[in-house]
């Protein structure tokens, strides 16, 4: 596991004091959890819940229909 060493301004270092306590974690596990967060490449599971809940969102097909013809492609 890599160790990373950061400096913080004063003001910024007593928020996150506070969101660390607020998240009942350690300083440096609430930093490594921001991180993580920041990094993912993935939805969140709340995200794709959400998919399909709109019952008037347009079919594929529906929006398929409107587009123009592809250009032809040129030959090598």
């Amino acid at each position: 596991m890599g160790q990373v060493t950061i400096y913080l301004e004063d003001s910024i270092e007593q928020k996150m004091t506070e969101a660390a306590k607020s998240a009942h974690l350690s300083k440096s596990k609430w930093i490594a959890q921001v991180i993580s967060e920041r990094v993912k490449t993935e939805w969140p599971q709340s995200v794709a819940d959400m998919a399909g809940s709109w019952s008037d969102f347009p079919s594929i097909d529906e929006l398929r229909h409107s587009e123009a013809n592809d250009a032809e492609r040129e030959q090598f």
